[in-house]
């Protein structure tokens, strides 16, 4: 390259930035025989130029940055003194030097290690060791910052998809749900796109089934988990029926622990200590009565005469978790459900969310209130109320996590 020929071209870009060659301004470099003079006259002539790369042959050996040769160069009596002298006395030696094939992510970590500097001078891009342009640090952010803003629309795109997948898988139940039960209703909410909590439903001739879970984590991963749990859920269901809400859990439990590889604690290392809590229940249409097992979940009943909510607790062992016996049997807490009984079940996204003048959570105490005041009201109305109980205690506080309701009332 010709070291005295200085036109200014700056190739249009493509649109998908892989490597540093992608970057490359070809402009020419300054041979390091050429004096202080030669640098100050191709500045004055390009005012465009930042910096100017230093050339030995085709080699390039440093970097010349604009301001700073400007501000020694003013300097009382230094044009005097280094007018004729060779350009490397004002040249940084160790300037940021990449191939044009490394990759857009390794230049973006080299010029991080680099600092300011890489920021502030950008970098030079050389061919099998030629010199062949320079790079812009700033442009280098842009396209990285553009490259991320790409990724994160792709992945939003994913995740959304991924949203209508999960939804999908729910509407068998909400659709069994809406016509088993008449006075029944539904809230669920993902804190993301996406969720960690998912529910069943299914009817049958002698009653009717149901299911809400609290998967680990939120967003994706809760998403994940809903699918492995729902569908060990739905194989427990086909092998052993709906009447025995423990005998699920516990099926649930070995299954999960299984796919996860966290069985009876053999994996000394598990990958993964994942799992739910959960509520099984199962109501019989003949004894009129409720069948509850739970996993740190509980289940709430306000009798049509009862002055005050009676909590079934679920008990404390998690399903699935490394910590959960692969063996684990749950117990069934068995309820007389009267004509108007209401049922109700929430996930932690209820009661744990902070909120109020002292950033506290939300409690059972308010939800059970809520229940009380509208006990007259329907399901619906009844979800609706704690929902704007919540956003109201919630106010301007971020979500902590998936929120689901289920509310019933048994009828004639």
């Amino acid at each position: 390259m010709q070291a005295e020929h200085f036109t200014f071209t700056r190739p249009k870009l493509p649109r998908d930035h892989r490597c540093a060659g992608d970057l490359c301004n070809e402009v020419p470099g300054i041979e390091s025989n050429s004096t202080n003079d030669r640098v100050m006259e191709i500045f004055s002539a390009h005012r465009e130029r930042a910096c100017l790369a230093v050339l030995e042959g085709e080699r390039p050996i440093g970097l010349i940055n604009r301001n700073i040769f400007l501000s020694q160069m003013s300097k009382p009596f230094h044009r005097e003194l280094y007018d004729k002298k060779s350009c490397i006395a004002f040249m940084d030696k160790e300037p940021l030097i990449v191939d044009a094939l490394m990759s857009i992510e390794d230049l973006t970590f080299k010029t991080v290690e680099f600092g300011e500097k890489a920021l502030a001078d950008g970098f030079i891009v050389t061919r099998n060791g030629r010199f062949a342009g320079l790079g812009n640090g700033l442009e280098l952010m842009a396209v990285v910052a553009a490259m991320q803003a790409e990724k994160n629309r792709q992945m939003m795109q994913s995740i959304e998809y991924a949203s209508v997948i999960q939804r999908a898988m729910l509407r068998a139940s909400r659709d069994a749900l809406a016509s088993t039960l008449g006075d029944a209703a539904l809230l669920w909410e993902p804190r993301d796109v996406v969720g960690g909590d998912f529910y069943h439903f299914s009817a049958y001739p002698e009653g009717w089934f149901g299911a809400i879970a609290d998967c680990t984590g939120h967003g994706v991963p809760g998403a994940f988990m809903t699918l492995i749990a729902s569908s060990s859920l739905t194989q427990s269901l086909e092998r052993f029926g709906p009447r025995d809400p423990a005998q699920l859990l516990a099926a649930v439990n070995r299954s999960v622990k299984e796919l996860l590889g966290q069985v009876d604690g053999q994996d000394d290392t598990p990958e993964s200590d994942d799992g739910l809590d959960a509520s099984f229940f199962w109501f019989d249409n003949a004894s009129r009565t409720l069948s509850f097992a739970g996993a740190r979940m509980a289940l709430h009943v306000l009798h049509p005469d009862a002055d005050q909510v009676q909590t079934i607790a679920g008990q404390r062992m998690g399903v699935g978790y490394v910590g959960s016996d692969f063996d684990y049997q749950w117990s069934v807490s068995t309820v007389p459900m009267q004509p108007g009984s209401l049922m109700f079940i929430a996930t932690d996204g209820l009661v744990d969310q902070i909120g109020g003048p002292k950033r506290i959570a939300f409690g059972k105490r308010k939800a059970f209130d809520a229940l009380l005041q509208h006990r007259r009201e329907a399901s619906a109305a009844i979800c609706e109320a704690l929902q704007g109980a919540l956003a109201l205690w919630q106010a301007d506080q971020a979500r902590r996590d998936d929120l689901t309701l289920f509310c019933a009332r048994i009828q004639e």
